[in-house]
């Protein structure tokens, strides 16, 4: 299996072509909390695969019908399964 990096890579245009989402989404995804890409020392928006797995999470969520808070809210509480898991 395929660990995924944390490391920023990808620019906003190639994360939406590798998330198969509008740029418009993944600023939106942002701006909510759901999603906090790194930037780069000019402010550019650098995604890492963990953030292109996190924007896969959430747009299953929005598929099965989850609003953006629900989102949010159900990614935190994986978040925090994960850390507690890794104690």
């Amino acid at each position: 299996m395929m660990q995924r990096s944390n490391v920023p890579l990808y620019g906003i245009a190639v994360a939406a072509t590798l998330a198969e989402l509008p740029i418009a989404t993944l600023r939106l995804y942002e701006a909510k909390g759901v999603l906090r890409p790194s930037r780069s020392g000019g402010g550019t928006r650098r995604y890492s695969d963990e953030d292109l797995a996190r924007l896969a999470r959430a747009s299953a969520l929005r598929d099965r019908g989850v609003n953006m808070a629900g989102i949010k809210i159900i990614l935190e509480l994986e978040d925090e399964i994960a850390r507690l898991k890794a104690r």
